[in-house]
């Protein structure tokens, strides 16, 4: 009689959880966890389970809406022409290698990252609604582009303002109360230098007691633990595996006649700069090497066909820092099968752990930028020296790393690219998230 009983009870408290789920229509949800399903040994989302905060939307819908805001005066291309195909811009139409520039290819701006990431959640296979059985918790915040608006013109008062408002709605809610945000997670598509003010530049969000304790997901960490880098987006979003090997195999039989190749500007307001010396050893290297200039008028180095034909030309490409140490170009220069050359450790091997490999020398080239400053080397003769067997081993290494830094297009359903960068994001999450709250018993 009370075996009946028992049933008859879970029976009407999951159908009274089924009804009394919030209705937000942006939130779907793919997996309901419950409590008279099948057994937790056949659940493929145990221990995967995410919830979503479901934010006002001044944290991140209005501000695609109101896109206009997000544009500088300085800036080539309106950040709206950037909102479209959920974060990934307008589509790359090209006359040209129709079998190269097929429908995955699209301009993307690195700032949309927040879009792009928000949108893969929505897909994600084991949402819930029921935060209590959620083993990490998504908040949609738009850090990035929210402070992106204010950066310029505009007080700190101004700049701070969304970061506290939005430590004050999480606050209230039960589920920050569990680990007191340890389990909460954000994803910006700035560096997180920028959210840590020092003086006149930034906002003070990753200062406020209460955000030290969310992990950010970010194009380049710093020295705090809990911010992580993960890839800057390119503009290749497949939406199967078999596009990625097609992909893959084409940078394989790449004619490459360049020994190395550069784009990007001089930096001329930058004293000492690295990448003045890049671009003089490239001048001088006797048709070895290939210069993109970014400084002139126009958007070649906006331009994804322009970039992957310089890049899939070259053997190696130079990555020195730009306006902080990391730079999207890496991962544009992987894409291509292009064998990555850095000149300082933060510009990548400190900084995507979930992403490349320890060994750096397996996937890179590194020349300190204190020894070329001081003609110590010359980046023709040190990249000469690397033999064929080593150039073939550290390109096919490159290539194998296409699907890891890439972020697939599920906006279909149909298919899907599997261990893509937010795959990698969402894995390395979990797990800290599990690591954490082992912490705190």
């Amino acid at each position: 009689m009370f075996s009946i009983v028992l049933v008859v009870f879970l029976c009407h408290l999951f159908f009274f959880s089924i009804d009394a789920r919030p209705s937000s229509h942006h939130h779907s949800m793919k997996k309901i966890h419950s409590l008279v399903g099948e057994s937790s040994s056949q659940d493929s989302c145990l221990g995967r389970y995410i919830y979503i905060h479901d934010l006002p939307m001044r944290f991140n819908q209005d501000l695609l809406t109101n896109c206009q805001v997000l544009t500088r005066s300085i800036d080539k291309t309106s950040m709206c022409e950037y909102v479209q195909n959920s974060g990934f811009g307008p589509q790359v139409i090209s006359s040209e290698a129709s079998d190269l520039w097929n429908s995955n290819w699209f301009w993307t701006n690195q700032f949309m990252l927040e879009v792009i990431f928000h949108d893969r959640m929505k897909k994600y296979e084991c949402l819930t609604n029921d935060s209590l059985v959620a083993s990490a918790i998504f908040v949609p915040y738009y850090a990035g582009l929210d402070l992106r608006r204010y950066l310029w013109g505009f007080n700190t008062s101004m700049r701070d303002s969304s970061g506290l408002d939005l430590i004050n709605w999480l606050k209230q809610k039960p589920q920050w109360k569990t680990m007191w945000g340890k389990d909460h997670f954000l994803v910006s598509s700035r560096i997180a230098r920028d959210f840590r003010r020092k003086s006149d530049w930034g906002s003070n969000f990753r200062f406020l007691p209460e955000s030290k304790n969310l992990s950010m997901l970010t194009i380049e960490s710093g020295p705090w633990k809990n911010d992580i880098a993960v890839p800057y987006p390119t503009s290749f979003h497949p939406s199967s595996d078999d596009q990625v090997l097609q992909w893959q195999n084409l940078m394989r039989t790449q004619n490459r006649p360049y020994l190395f190749s550069f784009a990007g500007a001089s930096r001329t307001r930058q004293k000492n700069s690295t990448r003045k010396e890049i671009i003089r050893h490239c001048q001088s290297s006797n048709k070895l090497c290939k210069l993109l200039d970014c400084n002139s008028v126009g958007h070649e180095c906006d331009d994804p066909l322009k970039l992957m034909n310089l890049f899939r030309s070259s053997i190696f490409c130079l990555q020195p820092p730009g306006d902080s140490l990391t730079r999207r170009s890496t991962f544009d220069s992987i894409l291509a099968g292009c064998i990555p050359v850095f000149f300082h450790p933060g510009s990548a091997y400190t900084q995507y752990l979930w992403y490349l490999p320890k060994n750096y020398s397996n996937y890179s080239v590194f020349i300190s930028a204190n020894d070329l400053k001081l003609g110590k080397v010359r980046i023709e003769e040190k990249l000469v020296t690397v033999s064929k067997d080593e150039v073939a081993s550290m390109r096919e290494e490159v290539i194998r790393l296409i699907p890891r830094i890439i972020y697939g297009d599920r906006r279909s359903g149909l298919e899907s690219v599997e261990d893509d960068a937010f795959d990698l994001a969402i894995e390395g999450v979990l797990k800290r998230v599990d690591r954490l709250r082992g912490s705190d018993l």
